[in-house]
């Protein structure tokens, strides 16, 4: 094995297929494991595939800095030339969805629904900038962590409608495909939505819903045939579940989800109605990303900067009575009122009452030097609270912290228009 490529060091074979190597390797300047996608040399060399398979490298190669995203994968660095072409990549530990697509390798049902509400994010995410992947499939998707994922591999993909250099047939696994796909038909974001509602099926049953013994018999069905509902084949299986998997595959694209918008809609919804049914006060990602998406406060956060609140808040669901901050104490931290409603008092006399959206506590955090609390905060109902601590949004993104701040203005803001309107009506 070669132990060096340019600047990085290799280490071991991380996998292996027709056309690539993928290394794992060391960035010695960033201080970094990557991941390295190497072309195989006698692809390189074929008359009539070295053309295809440098251009895929190059494809993929335009991509380096760009589509950031905690669900995609980061390409680092790139080298493509006549003889020598590699891509260098965020290295993601946990191995491919192709490994839990199969029978005694399912992974629980919630967890399939969060990890393709967070593909749908991340390729509407994508789509928005005008890229369609065009080769979504279970081995493309990485597990990262306990319930993280990252989309790889865009050398097939699209731009803004149309790629020259990767408008040929064979790219792209049939098994996967959309009917349009398939028939070499002009392609947008539905045919992504087609692939990624075959992983969903796939994910839940352990099958592809098309199989065959041969490529054509395989494509024949896709243009031609109904899929199969992940229920019949896994009894128990929610209804939902069906119709979502069915919307996401139907063969006529218009039919189809009309944007991951939706689709990720849906999939959030079937996932809040699992776990409304559990006792156990945990919230989901997908539970908590919609949450988020919906309070006002964040209405002017990116879905990237939505993901990285979400890692670094902490979430509580907070029995009647419970006595969230204490007047006169310290505080490190300020909260949001996601549910319930909590009552604010001092002295026994209750100031005001908290509901859905509400921003609490942000004083402590903001104020130099830091402030006491001013009054004790009770809840009245069941209430689910959203903490972020001081320290956590010092180390957040430069943009997450500022649209914090700009929401600390407008929350303050807000305040003193009513205190405004309350003095004048006394």
């Amino acid at each position: 094995m070669i132990r060096k490529l340019g600047k990085y060091e290799l280490f071991k074979k991380l996998g292996e297929g027709a056309s690539s190597t993928v290394y794992l390797g060391r960035d010695p300047f960033a201080q970094r494991d990557v991941a390295i996608k190497v072309a195989t040399p006698e692809i390189l060399s074929d008359a009539n595939k070295g053309k295809l398979y440098t251009n895929l490298f190059l494809n993929e190669a335009s991509l380096v800095g760009k589509l950031k995203h905690p669900h995609i994968v980061q390409i680092y660095d790139a080298v493509v030339a006549e003889k020598l072409c590699y891509i260098v990549m965020e290295y993601v530990a946990g191995g491919t969805l192709d490994e839990h697509a199969r029978p005694g390798r399912l992974l629980e049902v919630d967890r399939v629904v969060e990890l393709i509400f967070k593909c749908s994010r991340a390729l509407d995410f994508a789509h928005r900038q005008g890229i369609t992947h065009r080769d979504i499939k279970a081995a493309n998707i990485l597990l990262s962590g306990e319930s993280g994922i990252k989309i790889t591999d865009f050398g097939a993909a699209i731009t803004n409608g149309h790629n020259e250099r990767t408008q040929v047939s064979g790219i792209g696994s049939p098994a996967y495909m959309s009917p349009e796909q398939i028939l070499e038909l002009p392609l947008d974001h539905r045919t992504d939505i087609y692939s990624l509602g075959v992983v969903m099926f796939q994910l839940l049953t352990g099958r592809l819903p098309f199989e065959a013994d041969n490529q054509f018999n395989m494509v024949y069905q896709i243009i031609h045939s109904p899929p199969p509902t992940p229920s019949s084949l896994r009894p128990g299986l929610p209804p939902v579940l069906d119709e979502i998997v069915g919307r996401a595959m139907t063969r006529e694209r218009d039919e189809r989800y009309p944007s991951w918008e939706p689709f990720a809609h849906d999939l959030a919804r079937a996932v809040r109605k699992r776990q409304l049914q559990k006792t156990t006060g945990e919230f989901a990602d997908t539970e908590k990303f919609g949450i988020l998406r919906a309070l006002p406060f964040f209405a002017h956060f990116s879905d990237v900067e939505i993901w990285e609140v979400l890692r670094f808040s902490h979430w509580q669901r907070a029995t009647p009575g419970s006595v969230i901050m204490h007047d006169g104490e310290p505080g490190d931290f300020f909260c949001f009122l996601a549910a319930g409603q909590l009552k604010v008092s001092k002295g026994g006399k209750t100031l005001n009452v908290l509901t859905k959206g509400d921003c609490f506590g942000e004083m402590a955090v903001i104020s130099r030097p830091a402030q006491l609390r001013a009054a004790d905060i009770t809840a009245l109902s069941a209430a689910d609270i959203i903490t972020v601590r001081g320290e956590a949004l010092h180390k957040a993104s430069e943009a997450c912290r500022m649209h914090f701040y700009q929401g600390f203005l407008e929350v303050l803001a807000a305040r003193l228009a009513l205190a405004n309107q309350r003095l004048a009506t006394a």
